[in-house]
Parts: C-alpha cells; sequence; structure tokens
C-alpha cells in the first residue's frame, strides 16, 4: 500500500525534485533507499496567505510494494450485441457509449447536432454574423455544451461516481496526464474537440453507432415501459433502453416529454449575469500582488453571499477566458464563459448568478413544471429586446450597475458580437438585479479591486444548470413512471458539468447492463 504526504512549497520550487523530496523525508521515517518510485498525486495552489504555495499531495510506493498498473480503455468488438439507444453526444451520452463497450452492448447514439468540425463554421457565424443556428451551436453537437464553451474538468460530485475513472478515460483519449493531478484540471476549448473525436472513432471501432443532425421528435411507451423513439425524417425504431443525455438547453425534449404523459417537474436553477475583469487585476488581487510570478497559472476566484434568502455566487469561473453567445433560438441572448488551455487571453470572466427555486417565482404553480423554464426564458429574451433583438448584449459597468446608472462608454471585452450599453436593472427581474447589487459590493469587501467600474456585466448568464427535472429512481436510474427509460446528466437535473455529467452516464449504463444480464 502506497504512503500519502502532504508537504507545501513555493511555486519556484515546483519542478524542483530534489527540494520536493527533502521536503517530503522531512515528515517520514524512512529515507530514498526506501522508495522504488513517488509522484505528485494532487496538486494545488494555496493563496490563502500573503505567500502563494502549492499544496502537494505525494505518493510513494516502498520497495516490494505493488505499484497497481492503470487499465487503458479497451475496445472490444460489440457489433452484435444488444442494442441500447442514447439520445445526445454530449460527456454523457459518450461515456455512457463507451462504458455500453465495456459491458458488451451496442451503442447507438443520436446527436440532433453536427460534429465536432462541423460544428466550428455555426459557431463562426453566430460569432461573427450573428447567425443562430437552433441545432449546431454552442449547445448542441457533438461533445455537448463544455466542448467549445470550456474544458473545465472538476467537480464536487465525489459521491456520485469514480472520478478517477472518468478523468483516465479522458487521458486514454488525448488528455494531458496532468487532469489526474491538479485540483482543478482544465483540458481547453482548443484542445478538447480533437479528443472527443477520438472517442467517437472508438465507439465506431467497436462496432457502436453515433448519428448526427438526427434529432429525436417522438417517444412511445406502453404499460410504463418504453418502447419506440422516432428520430427526425425516418420510421420508429424499436429500443427497450433508451439513456435521455440531452443536455440542459433541449427545451423542446421537456415539452416531448410532458405532451407524452411522461412526468417532469420544475427545479432549482440559478440566473444572474457574466462578468468580465482584466485577468491582470485578478491575478493581483488573488496573489496579493506577486502577479508576475511565472510559475504561477491565471488566477481565478470563488464568490457566495447569502442575500435575502438566496445564494449569490460565481459560476464556471474562466481565468483568461473569452464570453461567448450561447443562444440557441433567435428571439434569445444567453452568455457563457470558455477558456483555452494556456488560459492566456488578457480578460477574467465568471457568471455571477442568483439561487432561484420555483416557489420564489412570482407565477409560481406548483401544478406547472415549466414555471422556471418560463422565467428563464422571458429573461434571455428581454435581453435580446433590450440589446436591439441581436446576438450583442446588454451589458454595464458594475458600480454604474449598482448605482442604476446607464454606461456612458463601455471598454472592449472578449463578447465579439459586441455589447449595447443600458441600465440592467431596468432589464433584469428585481428579484435578481437587487440581490446582485448587494453582492457585488460585498465580493468587493472579500476581494480588494474586484468592485470596479472597469468590470462589465454581460446579461443574461442563464445556462448554469436546466430548469426542469426528468425525475428517476434513486437505485435504477429509471424514471419513475417508465422503465427503460433512463433521465441522464444535466438536461435531467442530475449533474452539472462534463465530469460529473459524464459519470452520471457511466452509471445510467452500469444499470443497463444489469438489467440486461439478470
Amino acid at each position: 500500500m502506497s504512503q500519502l504526504v502532504q508537504i507545501s512549497i513555493l511555486p519556484h520550487h515546483l519542478e524542483d525534485e530534489d527540494h520536493i523530496l527533502q521536503k517530503v523525508f522531512d515528515k517520514v521515517d524512512f529515507r530514498m533507499d526506501d522508495v522504488q518510485e513517488w509522484n505528485i498525486r494532487k496538486r494545488s495552489i494555496d493563496a490563502r496567505q500573503k505567500k502563494v504555495k502549492y499544496n502537494l499531495q505525494i505518493e510513494l510506493w516502498l520497495k516490494g510494494e505493488e505499484i497497481p498498473k492503470r487499465e487503458i480503455f479497451k475496445i472490444q468488438d460489440v457489433s452484435n450485441g444488444k442494442e441500447v439507444a442514447i439520445i445526445g453526444a454530449g460527456p454523457a451520452g459518450l461515456y455512457a457509449a463507451l462504458r455500453a463497450i465495456e459491458g458488451g452492448m451496442k451503442p447507438i447514439v443520436y446527436e440532433r447536432g453536427k460534429d465536432v468540425r462541423s460544428r466550428r463554421r455555426d459557431l463562426a457565424a453566430l460569432n461573427k454574423e450573428q447567425i443562430v443556428n437552433p441545432e449546431s451551436n454552442y449547445c448542441f453537437g457533438e461533445g455537448g455544451a463544455g466542448t467549445y464553451s470550456d474544458g473545465k474538468l472538476y467537480t464536487r460530485s465525489k459521491k456520485r461516481g469514480n472520478v478517477l475513472k472518468a478523468m483516465e478515460w479522458f487521458v486514454d483519449f488525448g488528455a494531458t496526464p496532468d487532469i489526474l493531478v491538479d485540483a482543478h484540471p482544465h483540458i481547453g476549448t482548443n484542445k478538447l474537440p480533437q479528443i472527443i473525436t477520438s472517442m467517437r472513432e472508438a465507439i465506431e471501432k467497436a462496432g457502436g453507432e453515433v448519428h448526427f443532425s438526427s434529432k429525436l421528435i417522438d417517444i412511445r411507451h406502453e404499460d410504463h415501459r418504453i418502447k419506440a423513439i422516432q428520430i427526425e425524417g425516418q420510421d420508429w425504431k424499436e429500443y427497450d433502453n433508451v439513456i435521455l443525455a440531452t443536455g440542459h438547453s433541449a427545451r423542446d425534449i421537456f415539452y416531448l416529454l410532458h405532451k407524452r404523459g411522461i412526468k417532469v417537474q420544475a427545479k432549482p436553477f440559478a440566473i444572474g449575469v457574466r462578468i468580465e475583469h482584466q485577468q491582470d487585476l485578478i491575478n493581483q488581487i488573488q496573489y496579493h500582488g506577486d502577479d508576475q510570478n511565472p510559475y504561477l497559472p491565471p488566477a481565478s476566484y470563488s464568490l457566495v453571499e447569502q442575500v435575502d434568502g438566496m445564494g449569490v455566487y460565481s459560476f464556471c469561473m474562466c481565468p483568461g477566458g473569452i464570453i461567448a453567445p450561447c443562444a440557441t433560438n433567435t428571439d434569445e441572448v444567453v452568455t457563457n464563459g470558455w477558456s483555452p488551455s494556456k488560459r492566456n487571453n488578457p480578460y477574467a470572466n465568471s457568471g455571477i448568478v442568483v439561487s432561484v427555486s420555483p416557489e420564489d417565482l412570482p407565477n409560481y404553480d406548483p401544478r406547472d413544471p415549466f414555471v422556471s423554464l418560463n422565467f428563464q426564458k422571458k429573461v434571455e429574451q428581454d435581453c435580446w429586446i433590450a440589446a436591439g433583438k441581436t446576438q450583442q448584449v446588454p451589458a454595464q459597468r458594475m458600480i454604474d450597475f449598482v448605482k442604476g446608472k446607464v454606461s456612458e462608454d463601455l471598454p472592449k471585452t472578449s463578447y465579439f458580437p459586441g455589447l449595447v450599453s443600458v441600465d440592467l436593472n431596468q432589464v433584469l427581474p428585481e428579484m435578481l438585479s437587487s440581490r446582485l447589487r448587494v453582492a457585488l459590493k460585498t465580493f468587493g469587501k472579500k476581494m480588494k479591486g474586484y468592485y470596479t467600474n472597469e468590470a462589465v456585466l454581460h446579461a443574461p448568464e442563464s445556462r448554469t444548470s436546466s430548469p426542469v427535472q426528468i425525475p428517476r429512481d434513486a437505485v435504477t436510474l429509471e424514471h419513475i413512471e417508465i422503465n427503460g427509460l433512463y433521465p441522464c446528466a444535466e438536461g435531467a437535473g442530475y449533474a452539472g458539468g462534463i465530469i460529473s455529467a459524464a459519470i452520471d452516464g457511466i452509471n445510467c449504463m452500469d444499470r443497463v447492463i444489469e438489467k440486461n444480464k439478470s
């Protein structure tokens, strides 16, 4: 069994193995001669004190101990295996397909959007010409929303499944092994598409199928069992098991399920704005003035505050990042953030959002499964109207927003389609804007320099999670009323981010495999 040792070092010692080992052996009662192998198991930055440090967890194997070998993903032929339908080729769908291959089943993946390469043209049209393709955008297409709107791999869902396995599969398909070590691993939007492509090629090589531009338009169930699905332009196809991994923005799926008598329900979500600062400022604040240290990465931050009974917090913080237009329909505007692998853009952006429960909404009706969704849609449409019915976004300098003053001008930001100066207090619902005003001033006290008129609010940040949940059994992971239907990951309300969605995809497929064996 290996030995784990915790040490702290200054940033410039990060690549100094002799220094690291000296710190280790100052803490243990054995010497280097007793060690056959060692590595850094976890690495994180500790910026709580004036002197920034790296915290390292060192794993050592003494001589005579068996060093476990990591299993690489193995492709096996499942051409003749039992078929299982997977709706959506985001992280949940892809990982469910890979797990199906491990379990000897044949995955048939249906993705409404395009492959990663073809998606690029639609994203370019969205950014440069403000043309929204409802089936191919930042949310829909191979790899899901995370492929081109970030590559963060950290998750708080430690109890929901095998995080290490999900991370190791990313390495198997091309990610750097550093993601297994860093406390906040990140691949980057520039590198993630090729990894996603490698996963799809492995699925196809094993005999599985991945179909693009294949939108689910109908579903059939009888006697509380799934019977068949219909893909647009195709005949009905029968399946005993369907994993529904459609993502948080596939609103048509929620309406389809409701129409077919399959229970959906409103759930809590969060909505607010995306704020952009200069990355140099965030570095200076977080690293206590040591912002030119070449051994420190672009700094991130995490903020949270309770305001009048609702949480206000930072979401999907992107160091060295870019704000992207993420609408999925022509009559709305949506923002999100992403970072390249080097995180070397001059801006830092983060969602600052307010937690909202269905019961908080002015038109709450416990019988209405779409009360949260309707609120989300109205905010997006109001922002679209305020920006002139374009993919520009309504925007305001931070202090101007708190004071209720329209900004006389706006600095250049990373949001390519452009900004329209408005008073966001007149655009966003008061329940959001009032809490954001209080929280921003408080955040400025927690991070000296954060509250500045050089920071710009872009509205809205609205796709933090699904506003609708597709309820499932906690044990079987099947829909509570329909056997064989597996609501999965973000779109069903059971994940938040690439890794937690991937884990949920694995978990759902595990249940399918278990049922198929019984």
